[in-house]
């Protein structure tokens, strides 16, 4: 079959790879073409447009590349049109992602799939309009959106986590792993996860060293995002000459792990998985502004993956006027010290393992498109 896949940023590409290459077993006769990354092209297939002139955030930045983003989604649109795919897959990107399902859906009849879901429950869940209208099947990566979908009439799958899969990998393979810096370590490692995106470091990660030099028997280990560089984090660790900045290797450290500072996000479910204590802090402006808005006007309770999964507080969050160094320290001392507060946080994080099932989300989602496609 022909599939055209689109995914607008470097988390799509990664999922999108992989579901590529079990679609690749399933059918041997797949002819891919894609907007995408470097991972998806490694599959194979053609690739049409780079996430990277595409990936977009924030109000400003979608004004300012606002003729970019027009000129991306007539291109898509009009490859779509001539290569005529038997099928579309969407990865997440709503923003983009949904105007390019009602364009194939109205206009084309193609088949319309979409693999991850965007985070309708969180906010604009006016856009279950447009799932139901243009998107044939939805697969989610997270249980509780089953219920969620569910009860707005929507039928959808659950078909595993992309990051356990991720970690099973990471398990298998770790025999194979080269010694790195967390191996030689005397001391205990504090893993510091502070973001993907350089706004995100400049705003979490000053706080975040400040509280790690409270803890000097603790060696302070920063996880590099991909597609930063160690500019993007020096400026803000040069004052603190025992925190290492490590590349590439965030599974490792969590392994090595037994407590960590997190960003809200894929790392902090991650940072679960791995069965590492957390404290979940994120910058946002705004003060108790923030924290008033989110309680009243926002669809669910928490903005943590870990907590949102589990459907109860796990893991403390801290965002808003929460994000406060006093905070911060405190809660941390509580995972370091106190083995009972720790033991706690630890059986949420074994409830929510079970919850997220066992490794094979690209499988099955391949399995499962095949045997809808077949029907």
């Amino acid at each position: 079959m022909r599939y055209y896949l689109v995914a607008g940023e470097a988390s799509g590409d990664l999922h999108a790879s992989n579901l590529m290459k079990e679609l690749k077993t399933q059918d041997p006769t797949a002819d891919f073409r894609f907007f995408g990354g470097d991972l998806m092209q490694a599959v194979g297939g053609t690739l049409v447009k780079h996430y990277r002139e595409m990936a977009f955030m924030g109000v400003i930045p979608v004004l300012l590349h606002a003729r970019t983003i027009i000129n991306n989604m007539q291109l898509c649109r009009e490859d779509i049109r001539a290569f005529r795919p038997d099928l579309v897959i969407l990865i997440d990107y709503p923003g983009f992602n949904l105007k390019i399902a009602e364009f194939v859906k109205t206009r084309l009849q193609i088949p319309v799939y979409y693999y991850i879901s965007p985070k309708i429950w969180a906010w604009k869940k006016y856009r279950i309009k447009a799932f139901r209208r243009y998107v044939d099947r939805m697969f989610c990566i997270l249980p509780f959106e089953v219920d969620f979908y569910n009860s707005l009439n929507y039928s959808v799958d659950y078909v595993g986590n992309p990051s356990v899969d991720s970690m099973a990998a990471y398990c298998e393979s770790k025999h194979l792993s080269p010694e790195t810096v967390m191996s030689g370590n005397s001391k205990p490692v504090l893993a510091v996860l502070a973001g993907s995106r350089k706004a995100e470091i400049a705003q979490n990660l000053p706080l975040m060293l400040e509280v790690a030099a409270c803890f000097p028997h603790y060696s302070t280990i920063i996880a590099g995002a991909p597609g930063l560089t160690p500019e993007d984090y020096k400026k803000y660790s040069a004052h603190y000459p025992d925190a290492t900045i490590v590349f590439d290797q965030t599974y490792n450290i969590l392994d090595h792990a037994e407590a960590a500072l997190v960003t809200s996000g894929t790392a902090t479910l991650e940072t679960a998985l791995f069965r590492v204590p957390q404290v979940v802090c994120y910058h946002v402006a705004g003060g108790w502004l923030v924290n008033f808005v989110f309680k009243r006007f926002f669809h669910v309770p928490y903005i943590s993956l870990v907590n949102l999964i589990a459907g109860r507080e796990v893991v403390k969050e801290l965002f808003g006027a929460k994000f406060a160094k006093n905070e911060v320290f405190n809660e941390l001392r509580n995972i370091v010290a106190d083995d009972a507060y720790r033991g706690k946080m630890l059986a949420g994080y074994d409830e929510i393992i079970a919850k997220l099932g066992k490794p094979g989300a690209s499988r099955r989602t391949a399995e499962l498109i095949i045997k809808y496609m077949e029907k």
